[in-house]
């Protein structure tokens, strides 16, 4: 398995494009972060380390493997996944890496 460093100037950079697309993807889909920093955080830069190691988004929460010669994701989910458009924010509220909520969800989390 590939190492990254993620102290690199390649992996900081790449962390930074994800911040900015992981905003693009609340804005568009009028979602909002998880109330919990530490889930985001995590979520973030493994969804990082996946557009590093594999060229895309893929979410960190399932495994990445090779078919063929090329990187798939299992349930072939690359972030925003489908599942989480139309089963489990509309569902649920939340989508199973827990980064992107609907905004009563987020609003439940939030201590009072």
């Amino acid at each position: 398995m590939q190492k990254i460093d993620m102290n690199s100037e390649e992996f900081l950079t790449e962390l930074e494009k994800t911040k900015k697309f992981a905003d693009k993807v609340n804005k568009q889909f009028n979602w909002v972060y998880n109330a919990n920093e530490d889930v985001n955080e995590g979520v973030i830069m493994g969804l990082a380390r996946h557009k590093l190691l594999y060229g895309k988004r893929f979410c960190p929460c399932f495994m990445v493997i090779e078919e063929d010669g090329k990187h798939k994701s299992a349930d072939d989910r690359i972030c925003p996944c489908k599942p989480a458009i139309e089963e489990e924010i509309p569902q649920k509220g939340v989508c199973h890496c827990g980064i992107f909520c609907s905004p009563d969800f987020e609003g439940a989390q939030k201590p009072a």
